[in-house]
C-alpha cells in the first residue's frame, strides 16, 4: 500500500481530506499542478493530528493560507498540503484582537474596524491569511505586521507553544517563524482606539491605491521581488528602466502597469512565470550588478 493511500485511510478528522487536489483552485496565481493530499483541518485538534501523522509517515508537509505570494510547480506538490482556511475565528477583547491563522487578513482588519480599533488599516484589501502574513511579516505602505503583533500561538514538533513578540526578531519581510519547525495557529494584535471616520477613510484609501496599481485586474501573487534601499529606487522602477513592462512568456506577462508584478493572462504555467522571474533577475544583475531577492516562494516539485 502506498504511503499517501495509507495516510488518507488512517486519518480521522472533522475537516476535509482531498486526494489529487488541483492547486490552481487554491492559489492567487491560479497556477499549479496536483497535490497528493490536501487537508483542511476544522480546528487545532485536526491540525495536530495531521502534523503528527505526517511526521510519523515521513510525508512532506506544506502549509497553505490563502495561496498568495506563492508559485506552485506545474508538477504539483508531493506529500501533504494543509490548508488553514477552516481555522478562521476572530475575537476582539478591549484593544486586543486574536485571529486564527486561516482568517483572511481583510476580514481581520474589518473586525478591528467594526470595534473601533486602529493599527491594521495598512494591510486592508491585501490578499492573504493571518498565518501567512505573520510568517512573512507582511509589509505595505511603510508598515509591517510585527508593529502591532503581540503574541503568536503555534504547534511545533513538541506540541503547542506560544511566542511573545520581540521586535529584534523581525526584519523586512522576515520573521522568526521562517526558521522554525512550527505551524502558526493564531495571532494576537495589540491595537489602539481610533475614530471610526478616520479608520474608514484609511481602509478606503488602502483599497483604492491597490486598485489603482492594478492589483486586482489579473491573477497574480503581488510583488515578485523585495525592495532594497541599497538599490536607490524600488525594484519595479529598476525593472521598468530595463523595458521589461509587458514582456510575455506563454500565458504569463510582466504587468504593463507595474514591472514588479507578473500576471496570469490566461493559461499561464508555473514554468512561464519562473522564466520571467529569471529573466528579470538576469537583466538587473547585468545592468546594475544587483541581486534581486524573491518575495514569491516556489512551492512543490521543481
Amino acid at each position: 500500500m502506498d504511503t499517501v493511500k495509507e495516510f488518507c485511510e488512517k486519518i480521522n478528522i472533522s475537516g476535509k481530506i482531498i486526494r489529487n487536489a488541483d492547486m490552481k483552485m487554491y492559489t492567487s496565481f491560479r497556477i499549479g499542478g496536483i497535490a497528493d493530499i490536501l487537508a483542511e483541518p476544522a480546528d487545532t485538534r485536526d491540525l495536530a493530528v495531521l502534523a503528527e501523522e505526517a511526521r510519523k509517515a515521513a510525508l512532506p508537509m506544506t502549509i497553505l493560507g490563502e495561496g498568495a505570494n506563492i508559485l506552485v510547480s506545474d508538477k504539483g506538490i508531493r506529500g501533504l498540503v494543509i490548508r488553514m482556511a477552516g481555522l478562521s475565528g476572530i475575537h476582539v477583547r478591549n484593544s486586543s484582537l486574536r485571529a486564527e491563522a486561516g482568517a483572511k487578513m481583510t476580514d481581520t482588519v474589518t473586525s478591528a474596524s467594526a470595534a473601533g480599533l486602529s493599527g491594521l488599516e495598512f494591510i486592508y484589501a491585501m490578499p492573504g491569511s493571518v498565518g501567512g502574513s505573520v510568517w512573512m511579516n507582511a509589509r505595505c505602505f511603510g508598515h509591517s505586521i510585527s508593529e502591532v503583533l503581540s503574541r503568536v500561538e503555534y504547534i511545533g514538533s513538541e506540541g503547542p507553544g506560544e511566542y511573545h513578540v520581540r521586535a529584534g526578531d523581525f526584519g523586512y519581510k522576515k520573521s522568526p517563524f521562517q526558521s522554525m519547525d512550527a505551524v502558526i495557529t493564531a495571532a494576537e494584535f495589540s491595537l489602539a482606539e481610533g475614530r471610526p471616520d478616520e479608520i474608514r477613510a484609511a481602509l478606503e484609501k488602502a483599497k483604492r491605491e491597490r486598485e489603482e496599481k492594478g492589483h486586482f485586474l489579473h491573477p497574480s501573487a503581488g510583488s515578485v521581488f523585495k525592495n532594497n534601499r541599497g538599490f536607490g529606487k524600488p525594484t519595479g522602477k529598476l525593472l521598468e528602466s530595463l523595458g521589461l513592462k509587458g514582456v510575455r512568456k506563454g500565458g504569463a506577462q510582466i504587468a504593463p502597469f507595474h514591472a514588479n508584478i507578473i500576471i496570469n493572462t490566461g493559461g499561464a504555467s508555473a514554468s512561464d512565470v519562473r522564466e520571467l522571474m529569471e529573466l528579470a533577475e538576469e537583466k538587473v544583475l547585468a545592468a546594475y550588478g544587483f541581486v534581486l531577492e524573491r518575495e514569491i516562494l516556489l512551492v512543490g516539485e521543481w
